[in-house]
């Protein structure tokens, strides 16, 4: 009894040490420990075209490195880019240093000084690249903290190696990352085959400089897209080639069996567009005009016609116009196909015998105009193909 008495008591004695202990605040960071700050806007720069990031390591309030990451236009107006990096030397409130650029080795020659106002800070000075001289007026600039700059860098091409299906990346639409030096051997390596590369993945921007790669958008036919990929994949440079998103949407596709469309492993174009073609002239009150398969996407092309009645006694007519894709739903083996048709395109011309009445339609060149309604075709040809429609509330077929 004695001996858990002076357990006790020792306990005791040591709670208020224990309790101290746990209630000690955290201690703070060391007030003289480097710190990375940002910035990502500098007016002025390149008449305003430029993508700047200011690096500043800091030891309190006083600057000990900077980098200038500055990525610009080579001409006013144009798509190309070059960029270049220095390393600043600070000498008060100076900074300075001299590099080249990094794609024209045009040198480059950095002079800026730097004051804090407030909270934000002011840069004024020159920078030189080749025999252009920018003068460096900005103010009012906030700096970033490493995690600030980091959250606002992330970006996703939306490549898919392995989906498992088509509904959140498209069946024709191919994206392929490639470092950048081995980016030209990549793209000539697509010359003559029967596909199309989006003209604006062409464009190396500013991240891409960056990351050291780009991201190259390619359209092909469904039937051949898993084939390019596989074959993107083992290509030198390349880092990563997947689905992305395209033509396709959910809202507009229906998914059917496959059996009564192919004809051993390919599919039945000629049966596949004469049964989406009846559908659309009844549900259009048109008459089927052509239809053409287009060889490097896949897509099937319709078109239709009907008498306009904007004015009938003139006699003109409506053409239709409507894309439709069909692919396999899903990557891999599968026995079931979907069918996506895009909105109707209308024009309207004089197409009598003998002189015409030359048209001009306004509401083609506004961007803004609605969508054509297509009398229920998506409904009718889930009829006709015995198919499901897209639940977008449950992201299921139904």
């Amino acid at each position: 009894m004695r001996a858990l008495l002076f357990c006790l008591a020792g306990l005791a004695a040591a709670l208020p040490d224990f309790a101290f202990a746990q209630t000690k605040p955290p201690a703070k960071s060391a007030p003289n420990a480097n710190e990375v700050r940002y910035f990502t806007a500098i007016d002025g720069l390149m008449d305003g075209d430029a993508d700047v990031v200011l690096k500043e390591t800091r030891m309190g309030k006083t600057v000990t490195a900077a980098v200038l990451d500055v990525c610009y236009p080579v001409a006013k107006g144009s798509d190309r880019k070059d960029r270049f990096v220095a390393n600043l030397a600070i000498n008060g409130q100076t900074l300075s240093g001299t590099t080249q650029s990094i794609a024209d080795k045009l040198p480059v020659t950095v002079k800026l000084l730097r004051k804090p106002t407030g909270d934000t800070f002011e840069f004024r000075g020159q920078i030189s690249v080749g025999q252009s001289v920018t003068e460096v007026a900005s103010t009012e600039n906030s700096d970033l903290s490493e995690k600030e700059f980091q959250e606002n860098q992330t970006s996703d091409d939306g490549i898919t190696s392995s989906p498992k299906d088509f509904s959140e990346v498209s069946p024709e639409s191919v994206g392929v990352r490639v470092k950048l030096d081995a980016a030209l051997d990549f793209l000539k390596s697509l010359k003559g085959q029967d596909l199309e590369v989006s003209l604006s993945s062409l464009s190396v921007s500013c991240d891409a400089l960056r990351a050291g790669q780009q991201t190259i958008n390619i359209n092909i036919d469904p039937e051949r897209s898993a084939a390019l990929i596989a074959k993107a994949k083992a290509s030198p440079g390349v880092v990563a080639a997947g689905w992305t998103s395209g033509v396709v949407e959910m809202d507009r596709t229906i998914r059917f069996s496959a059996a009564d469309w192919r004809d051993g492993d390919k599919l039945n174009r000629d049966r596949l567009a004469a049964a989406i073609s009846g559908v659309l002239a009844r549900t259009l009150a048109a008459k089927a005009s052509s239809s053409a398969w287009d060889a490097n996407t896949g897509k099937l092309k319709l078109t239709l016609k009907r008498p306009s009645q904007i004015f009938p006694a003139l006699g003109l007519t409506e053409t239709v116009e409507v894309t439709a894709l069909v692919s396999p739903d899903k990557p891999g083996a599968t026995d079931r196909l979907m069918l996506w048709i895009g909105s109707p395109a209308i024009s309207t011309a004089d197409e009598t015998p003998g002189p015409r009445l030359n048209l001009a339609d306004e509401s083609s060149l506004d961007e803004e105009a609605e969508q054509k309604d297509d009398n229920g075709s998506v409904d009718a040809l889930a009829k006709e193909f015995k198919g499901q429609r897209w639940d977008g509330d449950k992201n299921d077929w139904k």
